[in-house]
């Protein structure tokens, strides 16, 4: 059974004060279409992180993607912000490149999402797929929904984990060999790391993109 350190209720050392402006994580635009609850950490991920177009992602050093607009709670490595929808890096991940897909309004469970989040959530599942083998090479993942606090949802808003799972060849499979079925022991993401693998991320979400479109075109 797969949990998120978000599920597991684990909060890391926030980061250090940013000179970035800092949205209030218990206030929300009343006028937007988009309902938010406001103890919710996945509702203040989608009000901080606006829309933008993924086929042409914000540079990496751009403040609309800093990790620091969350502060005081942990830092956030955004990879997609539609008007539908948010991923970002798990802050606790089971192996590298491991993400978390929501629908950017408050979904309790899978059940509750609208037929439009549900399609656009289908069509990032794959493509976040494709884009984290890309960006990390690792050809094998996992993709984990839970839905209630019997199956190991404890934050009450819908959200999928893609997960990568790198052979035991892998250097990088040393640290995550124990944590194959979600127990074992899990390292916090380093800043620096998730900052850049996140700005890889997002590239390689862009080339997804334009690769589908030339295929559309055949």
């Amino acid at each position: 059974m797969f949990t998120s350190p978000h599920d597991m209720g684990e909060q890391p050392k926030p980061p250090s004060p940013s000179t970035l402006p800092v949205p209030s994580p218990t206030t929300f635009d009343t006028s937007s279409p988009i309902s938010h609850d406001a103890s919710c950490p996945f509702c203040t991920i989608s009000k901080v992180y606006l829309p933008y177009d993924p086929s042409s992602p914000p540079a990496p050093s751009s403040k609309s993607v800093s990790p620091e607009l969350t502060f005081p709670n942990p830092s956030t490595f955004i990879l997609l912000s539609t008007p539908l929808l948010t991923a970002f890096l798990d802050i606790m991940p089971l192996s590298p490149g491991h993400l978390l897909l929501c629908p950017r309004a408050h979904r309790p469970k899978l059940t509750d999402v609208t037929p439009d989040e549900a399609a656009e959530l289908g069509k990032y599942v794959r493509i976040l797929s494709a884009a984290v083998s890309k960006a990390t090479g690792i050809q094998d993942w996992n993709v984990v929904q839970n839905n209630g606090a019997a199956a190991a949802q404890v934050v009450p808003h819908c959200h999928f984990h893609i997960i990568p799972r790198p052979e035991l060849r892998d250097k990088r499979a040393e640290r995550f060999t124990s944590t194959m079925f979600g127990r074992g022991q899990r390292d916090e993401l380093d800043d620096e790391e998730g900052e850049k693998l996140a700005g890889e991320i997002r590239a390689a979400i862009a080339e997804v993109l334009l690769e589908d479109a030339e295929k559309a075109k055949l």
